[in-house]
């Protein structure tokens, strides 16, 4: 009889580590899809007609008027698919307008979907940017500490047809961790140098402390915008320089990373899920002509973390 109970018990036991080991294995698999997923989506979106890949020029203007267009005698120059004369950016300190060339606009240019006429250009911290287009061309105005920029895409660009994918480190659910919120009240501003030298003040709502392999780290998030919706993480880890293992790994100047807002919101403490094998690229690493944030201080972490987006090769 004992040996009976003994025998139903150890079926039991038995039966619940099967389903427990059955819905690991079931949470793991759907990880997994979800992150192979997320990659697709992030390739299709960098290859995209208005994708990054795109980028092929960033022209800076200088006050007074900027002619631009394919012909020579153009301040900036564009490529043959662009009209000779597109037009002439005029700038009088932070109001950026769009006026005619000589003899007026050709058929094909626009100004946000219109015709194009004369007109004050919103720059790309507006709620609703203002786009130049003609043939394959994109050209948006860009602020970036008290100077002003042209950004250029084309569709047909090179970069974007020879696109052949992104290079990934294999998943690894190690990498996977669940961090400590401490919030920041009120939310700081800290400082985020660009790549391009430019210094701007973000707002930070707290601090994100986790463990990995034994150690504990922190990295402060900020908000991208007023309105944002996740927390924006601008980092770096060691698989971003040589070593005497070998080469560097990933993108030297950073990688992102983006997450929901913590459990129990910005402004209490709680918890939130780190995954680095969702670290990426920033736009810098697949073109000249982006202006990305660099890594503050606190956030270049004394740690390899071998998952996520690996340095780029065109």
């Amino acid at each position: 009889m004992k040996i009976s109970r003994f025998a139903s018990v150890s079926a039991v036991a038995v039966s619940a580590l099967a389903v427990s080991a059955l819905l690991f294995a079931d949470a793991a698999s759907d990880w997994k899809t979800g992150l192979l997923a997320w990659r697709a989506h992030r390739e299709q979106r960098l290859s995209a007609p208005n994708g990054w890949l795109t980028l092929v020029g960033l022209e800076w203007l200088k006050p007074g008027a900027n002619t631009v267009g394919s012909a020579a005698d153009n301040r900036i120059r564009l490529s043959a698919a662009a009209p000779a004369h597109l037009g002439v950016i005029e700038v009088r300190e932070s109001d950026i307008r769009l006026v005619p060339p000589s003899g007026g606009f050709v058929a094909g240019v626009q100004l946000d979907g219109r015709p194009a006429q004369a007109a004050k250009l919103a720059d790309d911290e507006a709620q609703k940017p203002s786009e130049i287009t003609t043939g394959t061309l994109t050209i948006l105005l860009l602020h970036r500490g008290d100077r002003y920029a042209l950004r250029i895409k084309d569709s047909q660009a090179a970069t974007r047809l020879n696109f052949r994918g992104l290079h990934w480190y294999q998943p690894n659910p190690h990498y996977r961790v669940e961090a400590k919120w401490i919030p920041f009240v009120p939310v700081k501003k800290i400082k985020v140098l660009s790549i391009i030298g430019v210094t701007d003040e973000m707002p930070a709502p707290g601090v994100a402390e986790f463990t990995l392999e034994g150690k504990t780290f922190q990295l402060v998030p900020v908000l991208e915008e007023p309105d944002a919706k996740q927390l924006f993480f601008i980092m770096r880890d060691t698989t971003s320089r040589a070593s005497s293992s070998g080469p560097a790994t990933s993108y030297g100047a950073a990688r992102f990373l983006y997450t929901d807002f913590p459990d129990h919101g910005l402004q209490q403490p709680g918890h939130l899920t780190l995954d680095f094998n969702r670290l990426q690229n920033p736009p810098c690493a697949y073109t000249a002509y982006a202006t990305c944030p660099l890594p503050p201080e606190q956030n270049r972490l004394a740690i390899a973390l071998p998952v996520g987006e690996a340095k780029y090769s065109h």
